[in-house]
């Protein structure tokens, strides 16, 4: 069993909801990435999914671009990625760690070096934003040999159709972008949400997490009770970016200890 696997399973049989905050790796700098994890950790986070740098973060509105901008001043690549999480499980063997990011770095990679980097590394999932499924078989393929989880986007414009093509290639958890619009924008619709969430469980056996929107505690209580785990992102690269660097470990464990216990409560 994969420690994805493990970690729903064991908040189901504990009747929890998974937190999954999301930070870019490299922000606000590359020695404070792996602190930042352990501070995800320690507060409560269940799944951590870690950014790759890009230059051109398509799904991701501005305040997870500029993150992106301030990790590439600093030349962070898909390389320093890896080993960042290989330096993360020297001390933390249980927690899952997904990267989220676009195809372009993993294809200069090339897919068989990348899944097993990953490996090797630590990583438990990848999430490659503009990877559809319809042009993701043979890449992933080298994921699953590996032992790699690949994640899937569903938007609520996602049809029927592409909801049963990913449920059968999807593995992990399965991502609901609960918003037409990018990473960061407002106007959730939670009625949407619990509209559309059963006719995903139609298809989709697995977890369901839902990310893109939420920004406070209040939300992600409510959005927890339609779904199997929570995606903080831009609240929380938001607070790395108005943190100086002495209290941005602090201040980032404190904000996700405060969703922690929302979604608890």
């Amino acid at each position: 069993m994969s420690r994805i696997q493990t970690v729903f399973e064991q908040l189901k049989q504990q009747q929890c909801k998974a937190l999954i905050p999301f930070i870019t790796a490299g922000d606000p700098n590359p020695q404070l990435t792996v602190p930042l994890l352990h501070a995800l950790v320690n507060a409560g986070a269940d799944v951590l999914e870690l950014g790759v740098p890009f230059s051109d973060p398509m799904a991701d509105g501005p305040t997870i671009q500029r993150a992106s901008e301030r990790a590439l001043k600093h030349h962070v690549g898909l390389h320093h990625v890896l080993d960042m999480v290989a330096e993360f499980r020297r001390k933390n063997s249980h927690t899952p760690v997904v990267l989220m990011g676009y195809g372009n770095p993993i294809e200069a990679m090339g897919w068989e070096t990348f899944a097993k980097r990953c490996a090797e590394a630590g990583v438990d999932g990848v999430l490659t934003v503009d990877f559809p499924p319809e042009e993701s078989h043979e890449a992933f393929a080298h994921l699953e040999a590996h032992g790699i989880d690949p994640i899937f986007l569903l938007a609520p414009t996602t049809r029927d159709e592409r909801v049963a093509q990913v449920a059968k290639l999807a593995r992990g958890y399965v991502y609901y972008v609960s918003l037409k619009g990018v990473t960061g924008a407002g106007n959730l619709d939670l009625s949407a949400i619990e509209q559309k969430l059963p006719q995903l469980r139609r298809h989709i056996k697995l977890p369901i997490g839902v990310g893109f929107g939420i920004r406070d505690g209040a939300t992600a209580s409510v959005v927890a009770k339609l779904c199997d785990g929570v995606v903080v992102g831009s609240r929380i690269v938001q607070e790395i970016e108005n943190s100086n660097e002495q209290e941005v470990v602090a201040n980032v464990g404190r904000l996700v200890k405060e969703l922690r216990q929302a979604i608890d409560n």
